[in-house]
């Protein structure tokens, strides 16, 4: 039930460009949208040539004017992943051989679970950001509050609030498209992109205007947005955290595999996992886990940036860098900028 191709991603920049080739489609997570962050779509590029599944496509061709907020969500959530752990042992790496995150895209752990969650996240985000920009005809800003609010304490519900709805649903269609038998893993994944999505809905915060005379605030008129993606992926850090072991069985109900919280219903905002992760300590190629060797850490760090955790206890190397910038800048009448040279040297330190 699935289909495969090779496939090669590498990343060009710290924020976008991913350059692929081919790569592997799990029909279990639809995950070949990933690969239109590494495209420009140009205009005369049809639904048809991108590397989607065929219901994918097919919503495609029904609202292609939703081909960019799709592309930035893809971005964006990679983006996020890898902010988020960039100082721990995985850190969120496309750099694999095999596919946009290798292993950790089907493994089932905690890994994957934060994978699936925010890259729901990052399209409800963009689609609903869209809406409230007003690119699109079938959705702009929620309007069901408009005339609501609190007359006696001086505020009203008004401005554009996000049509966050619209984005949830447009993610649900788009992302939670699977095909095949069902498994545990498939519904995990489909479980963790649905917290995703509530965590942007979580997130939203309230604003304010005041309007009044002389700057006072008599009336406030107020809507709601969204909050930033950092934000949000900050929760789903804290998510990811705190997730929780599930059964590793075909059930439409998850169930913890701590026996004595099975009677404790797992809330969808809560991130599960059915397989415990690797220690990311040592190379593994096949599995598509780069190890720690080589990675910069802190050494008076007691987190998980620190040298001994991140190193997994091998040690680390000390090397000293050397720094040259301008310094003591002064502005000479009349007109340029006369600076020193100056050098510095620190110490940096590499994972054995």
């Amino acid at each position: 039930m699935e289909k495969s191709a090779k496939f090669g991603i590498h990343r060009l920049c710290i924020f976008l460009i991913l350059f692929f080739s081919f790569f592997p489609f799990h029909s279990q997570g639809s995950w070949m949208w990933l690969g239109i962050t590494s495209l420009s779509i140009p205009e005369k590029m049809g639904c048809g040539n991108l590397p989607l599944t065929n219901k994918q496509k097919d919503l495609c061709k029904r609202k292609p004017y939703l081909l960019p907020s799709i592309k930035e969500g893809a971005r964006m959530g990679i983006s996020e992943c890898q902010t988020q752990f960039k100082y721990e042992r995985w850190n969120c790496s496309t750099t694999s051989e095999f596919s946009v995150f290798g292993y950790e895209l089907t493994s089932g752990t905690k890994e994957t679970a934060f994978i699936y969650a925010v890259m729901a996240a990052g399209l409800v985000h963009t689609v609903t950001r869209s809406c409230s920009a007003g690119n699109m005809t079938e959705c702009s800003c929620d309007t069901t509050l408009q005339g609501g609010g609190s007359p006696r304490e001086g505020w009203h519900w008004g401005g554009c609030s996000d049509d966050i709805q619209y984005g949830m649903w447009f993610s649900r269609r788009f992302l939670d498209s699977a095909t095949g038998n069902a498994s545990a893993l498939l519904a995990m994944n489909q479980h963790n992109s649905e917290a995703g999505r509530q965590a942007v809905a979580k997130m939203m915060s309230t604003d304010c205007r005041c309007h009044g005379v002389s700057g006072s605030c008599a009336v406030k008129t107020c809507w709601k947005t969204m909050s930033t993606f950092e934000k949000v992926g900050s929760f789903l850090k804290d998510r990811y955290e705190n997730s929780i072991q599930v059964l590793d069985r075909s059930r439409k109900k998850v169930r913890r595999k701590e026996k004595d919280q099975r009677r404790v219903p797992v809330s969808k905002e809560e991130l599960i996992y059915v397989n415990k992760s690797p220690n990311y300590c040592l190379e593994d190629r096949k599995a598509g886990i780069a190890g720690t060797r080589g990675r910069k850490c802190n050494r008076t760090s007691a987190g998980p940036d620190g040298c001994n955790l991140l190193c997994c206890g091998r040690g680390y190397n000390t090397h000293v860098v050397r720094h040259v910038e301008r310094c003591e800048c002064k502005f000479v009448w009349c007109c340029y900028v006369r600076c020193r040279r100056c050098e510095s040297m620190t110490d940096m330190h590499t994972c054995k």
